[in-house]
């Protein structure tokens, strides 16, 4: 089963259940944080709750993709209390072209491993520990909160600063801290974990610069545990026609750091586990437009699909008028 949330015909948000490309509305249901927070109140999970509050119309997604009226699968109310982030050189393959971007401004080959390299290599030295053992850290990132979240359909802002406007095809895990400070995982889903990859290159150390982006995941979330293996492509559509297409691949299968092992490394701080915050965590890629010499342009569609995650997600990009930013005092 995967969830979706959306404006209906009235204004009024929704959430339905797709089951086998079916969408029917959750009775009684507002939003899948509201389901979330009555879950944990109560014995069974989401998708029992789901199945007690039972199932009305069917609604068309396509349609509701078409009018604007899709949400992401999951938000807050508060969007200060849900966390964007992410782990990097995480998929086995994904090391090769951040290592020729840091390579080429550091003059690595002369003087042994880049950095990315050797993280790289530590996640397929020890990303996969035994039962009961911690692996090492993979790479991490923080993206942003709920105002950086963009619904699936809506243009992806890119700053008029930004060097660069291209997208990454992942995986995140959706999650939601109980009353216990305990994570609880919701599911999964679609991500684009969109980047100025531009900005990277010109040192490895503007990576965090290079992350305060907006992203969108969705359009569906789907319940349950996370496919060892994911096939999914990913596509970049300028004029009509496909201007990029390549396979992106996720799943245990084809990583290099197990979930369990970065949710740990994620969780392990305080400060994620606050009870009620929502965290958004993107597991990473190995395929990039920008690997390839694609140099995104306004108007320009992303588009990832993978059919054990439900509808694709396309977002077109969009470039933003760069404002003065005025420091004023208060003293």
């Amino acid at each position: 089963m995967n969830l979706i949330q959306f404006f209906d015909l009235n204004g009024e948000r929704a959430v339905a259940a797709v089951n086998n490309g079916t969408a029917h509305v959750v009775n009684g249901a507002t939003s899948v944080y509201a389901l979330a927070i009555e879950a944990l109140s109560r014995q069974g999970g989401l998708a029992a709750l789901v199945a007690q509050k039972g199932l009305g119309d069917t609604v068309d997604r396509a349609a509701i993709l078409a009018e604007g009226r899709m949400l992401a699968p999951v938000d807050h109310p508060d969007p200060a209390h849900l966390y964007v982030t992410g782990t990097g050189l995480t998929h086995l393959g994904s090391a090769a072209t951040r290592d020729a971007m840091h390579t080429a401004n550091s003059g690595a080959t002369e003087t042994g491993l880049t950095d990315t390299m050797k993280m790289f290599r530590m996640g397929l030295e020890g990303g996969k520990p035994a039962d009961g053992l911690k692996g090492v850290q993979p790479e991490w990132f923080y993206k942003g909160n709920g105002y950086s979240v963009v619904n699936p359909g809506h243009p992806i802002p890119s700053p008029g600063f930004a060097l660069d406007a291209g997208e990454e095809p992942e995986i995140a895990g959706i999650y939601i801290i109980d009353q216990n400070g305990q994570p609880r995982r919701l599911g999964f889903t679609l991500a684009n974990e969109f980047s100025d990859h531009v900005t990277e290159r010109v040192n490895y150390l503007y990576l965090a610069h290079s992350k305060l982006r907006a992203c969108a995941f969705g359009p569906e979330l789907r319940i349950g545990d996370l496919p060892a293996h994911i096939e999914g492509k990913s596509r970049i559509w300028r004029d009509g026609k496909v201007l990029w297409e390549k396979p992106f691949l996720s799943g245990e299968d084809n990583m290099s750091h197990t979930i369990a092992n970065l949710e740990y490394h994620h969780f392990k701080y305080d400060l994620f586990r606050h009870p009620g915050d929502v965290h958004v965590h993107m597991f990473g890629t190995a395929t990039l437009s920008f690997a390839d010499g694609i140099k995104t342009q306004p108007d320009d569609i992303f588009e990832i699909e993978e059919a054990q995650f439900g509808a694709p997600l396309r977002n077109p990009v969009r470039t933003e008028v760069e404002h003065p930013v005025i420091v004023g005092n208060v003293y």
